[in-house]
């Protein structure tokens, strides 16, 4: 019986365990970054936009289509009417046929079909315009979406490198707290044996303390950390485990960051902002002309109302008398000409900022890259420099407790070395990380981690 409560209570735990694992998700840097262009949703509303720039394009074209418009009508009024002018509206019927000397109140019906055909054979290129920034539109969206993919894989990037960096801080922590629970037992071993006063249990404890008080805020920065790289790859609140791979081990070598930007997809979306502009301007341009449309139509009406005044209710349900008409329709706004020219400056001055924005783009790259090469410099000299102050950190800590054995030296000496240790432990895991840290920031301004994310698993 014992022997089966045992298997029981393992079999319960294992099973615990593993839903407990299962729940959770095992990130590398790269299915970080790959989640985080799957699942984020900027990127997905950036690709709804440029899809909807695509379909504008589509609707632009549409206009050299001829356009075809049909009715029908059945109704029933009087047929009162009279002579004179009335101004164009929306709310009094018009009523066809001459003026009688009667009134009445009488109605009849009357009905009315008709098929109107209209064509722009010729537009001086107001069409092509329109479908050149149309077209413009759609290329500044799927820009804009080339960026918002770059800017959020950057960012799930950093925040995996980052909650790594938490992680190691723990780690480091954590070590220092176990060396010093070691170290408070061999000093109540001592104080039992009255080699050792009793304050130096105390200290020694308050020393711990505080070491466990900075354990708890490391912890608190890793799991404030994993939430904001669960917020930036998409999926808010993931329970998440990292496998730092092969980023922890010895820095990649130094590689200098590529000069040209012409193909950065921040200039490119501001290229595609200044070009929409463009194509915007020279729509207005080709405004100012006559449009001319070919129409042909066929159309037929029926009416109960007689010219003598009376009515036949056998008559007007149905279309009966048809016609047929062919002409072309010239219209010009003369008083257009106006307006256009202001909307013409708009656009012009509108032109000369974005142009000016690509300037600013283009500097805040070259800055960018200037700071990402200084970053990967540091980061360089540091890996160089902290195995030493770890070596040396260690061997302090170590002859620190001997002199404690001997008598020579205090629990707050032997603290002061293990934080020392412990901040060596640290910045030599951080000076690792900001290599890795910097070549993403090298990276980002080139405009494409792509060749990052394939030297962070082996590949060139």
């Amino acid at each position: 019986m014992k022997i089966f409560v045992v298997f029981l209570i393992a079999s319960i735990s294992a099973s615990v365990s593993f839903a407990q694992e299962s729940t959770s998700t095992t990130l590398t840097l790269r299915t970080a970054v790959e989640s985080a262009q799957r699942n984020y949703p900027s990127i997905r509303a950036a690709e709804s936009g440029a899809a909807a720039g695509a379909a504008g394009a589509d609707l632009a074209r549409t206009t050299y289509l001829p356009r075809l418009d049909l009715v029908f009508q059945e109704n029933r009024a009087t047929r009162n009417n009279i002579f004179g002018l009335i101004f164009q509206q929306s709310v009094i019927p018009p009523i066809s046929g001459p003026q009688l000397d009667t009134t009445t109140n009488q109605s009849t019906w009357g009905s009315s079909a008709g098929v109107l055909a209209s064509w722009e054979p010729f537009d001086f290129g107001l069409r092509r315009a329109q479908v050149n920034a149309a077209e413009a539109q759609r290329s500044q969206a799927e820009a804009n979406a080339a960026l918002t993919r770059l800017d959020a894989a950057t960012a799930a990037a950093d925040a995996f490198l980052a909650a790594l960096a938490a992680d190691e801080s723990v780690r480091a922590v954590g070590a220092a707290v176990a060396r010093m629970e070691t170290f408070l037992g061999a000093v109540r071993a001592l104080a039992a044996q009255e080699l050792r006063p009793g304050v130096d249990v105390s200290r020694a404890e308050a020393e711990l303390a505080a070491l466990r008080n900075q354990l708890i805020q490391a912890e608190q920065g890793a799991e404030l950390a994993r939430v904001r790289l669960s917020e930036a790859i998409g999926m808010p609140g993931a329970e998440l485990r990292l496998d730092s791979g092969d980023l922890l081990a010895a820095a990649p070598p130094d590689t200098p960051a590529t000069l040209d930007l012409t193909a950065h997809p921040m200039l490119r979306a501001q290229s595609a902002v200044i070009a929409a502009t463009a194509a915007r301007l020279d729509a207005l341009k080709q405004s100012y002309a006559p449009r001319f449309n070919l129409q042909s139509a066929l159309f037929a009406r029926g009416s109960g109302a007689r010219l003598d005044g009376t009515f036949d209710n056998r008559r007007g349900w149905y279309p009966d008398i048809g016609n047929w008409a062919v002409g072309i329709t010239i219209t010009f706004s003369a008083f257009d000409l106006f307006g256009l020219r202001a909307k013409q400056r708009i656009e012009a001055h509108q032109a000369d900022a974005e142009r000016a924005r690509y300037d600013q783009a283009h500097q805040t790259l070259k800055a960018q890259q200037a700071r990402a090469r200084a970053m990967l410099a540091a980061a360089h000299r540091m890996t160089a420099n902290t195995p030493a102050q770890v070596r040396a950190s260690r061997e302090t800590l170590d002859r620190i407790n001997v002199r404690y054995e001997y008598g020579l030296a205090t629990v707050p000496e032997v603290a002061e070395a293990q934080l020392l240790l412990a901040r060596a432990e640290v910045e030599d895991a951080m000076a690792r990380l900001g290599v890795w840290r910097a070549l993403l920031a090298a990276a980002r301004a080139e405009g494409d981690i792509g060749p990052f994310l394939d030297r962070t698993t082996g590949r060139r």
